[in-house]
C-alpha cells in the first residue's frame, strides 16, 4: 500500500482525476492520497459538492487532508470527530478524513505530524461567514496540543504535513521580499520552532500554488505535483 502527497485541490474533481492519471500515482485499493490543505470539497455545501463527495467516496483509496485557509471550518467541524491511527480526525466519508491540527498519525508504519491553517491574502475580497472564516488561523489550544503530541513521540516523526511553511523557507521562497507583511506570522513562527526542534525525514506543504523541491533537501512545496512517500525513512 502506497501513500501519495499532493497540493491544494480547491474542490476540483478534474484535479483529482489528473492526480489519478499521474504517471507516479496509480492509486489503488488500500492506497492513500494526502492533500496539503485547501481540499475544497466541503465549502459551499451545495448539491455539486455532495455529488463530488459521493464520487470521491466511491474511490478504492483513502483521501486524507489537512485544512488550508480556504476551508468552510464550521461545515468541517459538523462532521463526526473520531480517533484514527493515533490522532483526531473529522470523518467526511468512510474513505475521506480531515486530519486535525497538531496530531500525529501512524500510517503504513510511518508517523505523520499534521498542522493545517494559513492566512488568506485575499481576505478583503471575501465575506466573513460565507467565503472566509477566522478559524483559518490556529488557536493557542491547537498549538499546545501539537507540542504535547510531539513530546509524546519524543519530538521525532517521519513526516510533517502542513498548509503553509516555516519562516526561513518563506524568506527563501520570497527572495528578500517582505515576509513581515504576511498576516500569519504567529503560525509560521510556530512552524519554524517545529522545523528546528523536531527530528523528521521530510516536510510537505501546499498553499503557495507552486511546485518546488529547491528550498531545502527535506522540503517539498506542492500544488499539482504528486510525491510518493518512500518506503525507507531516515530521520534527521
Amino acid at each position: 500500500m502506497s501513500i501519495y502527497v499532493t497540493g491544494d485541490t480547491h474542490g476540483y474533481l478534474a484535479q483529482i482525476l489528473q492526480i489519478e492519471q499521474y504517471a507516479g500515482a496509480e492509486l489503488k485499493e488500500g492506497d492513500y492520497l494526502l492533500i496539503c490543505g485547501d481540499f475544497g470539497f466541503v465549502f459551499l455545501c451545495d448539491e455539486f459538492e455532495k455529488e463530488a463527495l459521493f464520487e470521491l467516496s466511491c474511490r478504492p483509496y483513502t483521501i486524507l487532508f489537512v485544512d488550508g485557509n480556504h476551508e468552510n471550518f464550521p461545515a468541517l467541524f459538523r462532521y463526526p470527530e473520531r480517533t484514527w491511527n493515533g490522532g483526531r480526525i473529522h470523518r467526511i466519508r468512510d474513505n475521506i478524513f480531515h486530519l486535525m491540527r497538531g496530531q500525529v498519525f501512524t500510517i503504513e508504519g510511518k508517523t505523520f505530524f499534521t498542522f493545517g491553517g494559513a492566512a488568506s491574502i485575499d481576505k478583503k475580497e471575501r465575506t466573513p461567514g460565507l467565503s472566509w472564516w477566522k478559524e483559518e488561523i490556529p488557536g493557542e489550544e491547537e498549538y499546545r496540543e501539537a507540542v504535547k503530541n510531539l513530546k509524546q513521540h519524543h519530538m521525532r516523526v517521519d513526516y510533517i504535513v502542513t498548509h503553509t511553511m516555516p519562516d526561513h523557507l518563506i524568506q527563501a521562497y520570497l527572495k528578500g521580499r517582505t515576509p513581515a507583511l504576511l498576516p500569519d506570522r504567529d503560525l509560521t513562527a510556530f512552524l519554524e520552532t517545529i522545523w528546528r526542534g523536531v527530528s523528521f525525514s521530510h516536510w510537505y506543504c501546499g498553499h503557495w500554488h507552486d511546485d518546488t523541491d529547491e528550498l531545502d533537501p527535506r522540503f517539498s512545496m506542492l500544488w499539482y505535483d504528486v510525491k510518493k512517500i518512500p518506503e525507507d525513512t531516515d530521520l534527521e
